[in-house]
C-alpha cells in the first residue's frame, strides 16, 4: 500500500477517533471533559446560538417532518435536522425567527361536474334560447363531466407586517377555436395581491392588486365554501369572476373577528375575514381585461355579525349578519364586431344581505338594484337600462351522522339585466329554484347533488325567447 495512502488513513483515524491514553481514564479526566463541554455550550448560548438537541426516535422525526415541512437534505442524520440546516437557521430558531418555509403555505381545491338536462330545452334551432348558464359551461348537450376549478394557492407571510396571496386557476376554457370548438384546460390567473398591516394591532389592512371586489356577500366567498353549486346572476353580474386590480382597505374590529371566528371552529361556512368594512377603486372593465378609460370602478361594503344570545335560550349561539355594498363603474362593453365599446356607460349598484347561520336551521339572502349596460334589441345597441336581482337560501346543518356531515338546502334566484362580461352585454332573464344536499364523507371530500329548474333567456343577444329544462347537477370537490 503507497506510503502517501497510509499516512492519510491514519490522518482521518485520528480525527475520527478521540484520543484514549495507554491507560483507562481516571473519573478527574472525565469530569474534566464534562466540564470542558459546558463551558462550550454556554459560550454558544451566549453568542446566540443553541446548543445541539438530542438525537430523536427516527419515527418520531419522520412524523414532524411530514407535518412541518419537507425533509433534510440527503445524507443529513434524520435526528439531527437542526445542525443540518446550517450555522444561520441555528441562529434564527435560537432567536425565535421563523424560517421563510414556516412562513409560505401551498394549499387548493378542484372541483369536477357533472350535469344531466332531465327535459327540457338541450338544444334549439337557431336564433332561440338553448338552456345555458353564465357560470356553468357545462350545462348544455352533448355534455359529460367537466372541472369547474382546478385551483392551487400560494400565500405567506414575507415578515409581520406583509403578505401575499397568488391563485391561479386551470380550469379556464377558451372559446373562438377552429369551427368555434372550446378548449379547455388553460391557467389564468385569478389573484395576485400583496397585504399591508397599517396600525399595531392589525385591525386596517390595504390590499394592493388583482383580488376580489368587496361587492355581494356571496361573491366574497371562496367558491370551495360555498354551499350552492354556482354563485347567484343578481350579485354576480356587479363583478363577473368576482375579481378586478385595484386597491382596497379592509377594517376589522376585534369583537367581528371573535364572532366570525367561532363561527369558522364551529365549522360554518363563511365568506372569509375580508374585513367588516372595506373600501377601494379598480380598474372596473374586468378580470384580466386592458383598462379602456381613465375612469375607476369605487365599491364599499359593510357587513357585522350580531351574536342573539340576549334574545333567549331559544337564541344562544345564534349569529345574525347583516350588511349592504354599493358600487360605482364606467365600464366599456367588448362588441361582437370585434372591440370594445367606444362609450363608457354607467353602471351604479347597491344592495343588501342578510345571513342568519345554520345552527342547525338557517337562512341567507341578498339582493341588488341599479342600472347598467345591457343590449337593447329595439334600437339595436347597448344602452343604460335598470337592473335588478338576488337569491333566498335557507339552509340546515347537521355536523355528525353515519355519512358525514351534510347540509342540505333550498334556492330561489331572480335577475333581470344586463351581463357586462359577455360580448354586447346581453339580457338576463333567469328564474331558477334549485334544492340539493352537500356531503362532507371525510375533511378532504365534499359531494354536492342538486336538483334545478331552470328558466333562462341565453346570454346571446342573437337568440330570442326564455329557455327551460330540469337538470341533476353534481359535484365532487377534494380539498388540499
Amino acid at each position: 500500500m503507497p506510503r502517501n495512502l497510509l499516512v492519510a488513513m491514519a490522518g482521518f483515524g485520528s480525527l475520527a477517533m478521540p484520543a484514549f491514553p495507554a491507560h483507562a481514564q481516571t473519573v478527574q479526566d472525565l469530569q474534566r471533559q464534562i466540564d470542558e463541554l459546558k463551558a462550550t455550550i454556554a459560550r454558544m448560548q451566549a453568542a446566540g446560538g443553541a446548543a445541539p438537541a438530542p438525537a430523536r426516535p427516527i419515527a418520531q422525526t419522520s412524523q414532524q417532518t411530514a407535518a412541518t415541512g419537507p425533509a433534510a437534505p440527503a445524507g443529513t442524520m434524520p435526528g439531527n435536522t437542526q445542525l443540518a440546516q446550517g450555522p444561520a437557521s441555528l441562529a434564527r430558531r435560537g432567536t425565535g425567527h421563523k424560517l421563510w418555509s414556516d412562513r409560505i403555505l401551498l394549499r387548493g381545491y378542484t372541483q369536477l361536474r357533472f350535469n344531466e338536462i332531465l327535459s327540457g330545452d338541450r338544444a334549439a334551432p337557431a336564433g332561440i334560447s338553448r338552456l345555458r348558464s353564465v357560470h356553468d359551461g357545462g350545462i348544455g348537450d352533448n355534455t359529460g363531466l367537466t372541472f369547474r376549478r382546478i385551483r392551487v394557492v400560494l400565500q405567506g407571510d414575507l415578515n409581520d407586517r406583509v403578505s401575499f396571496y397568488f391563485q391561479p386557476d386551470f380550469a379556464t376554457s377558451v372559446s373562438n377555436q377552429s369551427g368555434g370548438e372550446r378548449r379547455e384546460g388553460f391557467a389564468q390567473l385569478r389573484d395576485a395581491y400583496v397585504d399591508t398591516v397599517i396600525d399595531p394591532d392589525k385591525r386596517l389592512r390595504l390590499r394592493f392588486g388583482q383580488s376580489k371586489v368587496p361587492y355581494g356577500w356571496e361573491n366574497m366567498q371562496s367558491s370551495s365554501n360555498r354551499l350552492a353549486l354556482d354563485r347567484s346572476d343578481g350579485i354576480n353580474s356587479a363583478v363577473p369572476s368576482e375579481r378586478d386590480i385595484g386597491i382596497v382597505a379592509y377594517y376589522t374590529p376585534l369583537r367581528a373577528e371573535r364572532i366570525w371566528k367561532r363561527l369558522a371552529n364551529d365549522g360554518q361556512k363563511l365568506f372569509g375575514n375580508y374585513g367588516a368594512f372595506g373600501i377601494g377603486v379598480y380598474n372596473g372593465q374586468g378580470i384580466n381585461r386592458t383598462e379602456t378609460n381613465d375612469g375607476l370602478m369605487t365599491v364599499a361594503l359593510a357587513t357585522w355579525p350580531f351574536e342573539l344570545d340576549g334574545l333567549g335560550a331559544g337564541f344562544a349561539g345564534q349569529v345574525l349578519e347583516v350588511g349592504a355594498a354599493a358600487l360605482r363603474n364606467d365600464v366599456q362593453p367588448e362588441l361582437r364586431a370585434g372591440g370594445v365599446s367606444p362609450v363608457a356607460f354607467r353602471e351604479e349598484r347597491a344592495g343588501f344581505h342578510a345571513i342568519f347561520y345554520p345552527q342547525p336551521i338557517g337562512f341567507q339572502a341578498e339582493w341588488n338594484w341599479g342600472r347598467g349596460p345591457e343590449y337593447d334589441r329595439v334600437l339595436q345597441a347597448i344602452t343604460t337600462r335598470p337592473l335588478n336581482g338576488g337569491y333566498i337560501q335557507a339552509m340546515a346543518r347537521v355536523p355528525r351522522s353515519p355519512l358525514g356531515a351534510f347540509m342540505p338546502y333550498a334556492r330561489w334566484q331572480r335577475y333581470r339585466g344586463g351581463w357586462k362580461a359577455l360580448p354586447n352585454s346581453p339580457r338576463l332573464e333567469t328564474d331558477e329554484f334549485e334544492l340539493g344536499i352537500e356531503f362532507q364523507p371525510v375533511p378532504p371530500i365534499e359531494i354536492t347533488i342538486a336538483y334545478a329548474r331552470m328558466q333562462r333567456t341565453e346570454a346571446d343577444e342573437r337568440r330570442l325567447g326564455t329557455a327551460e329544462g330540469n337538470l341533476i347537477r353534481t359535484q365532487l370537490q377534494w380539498n388540499y
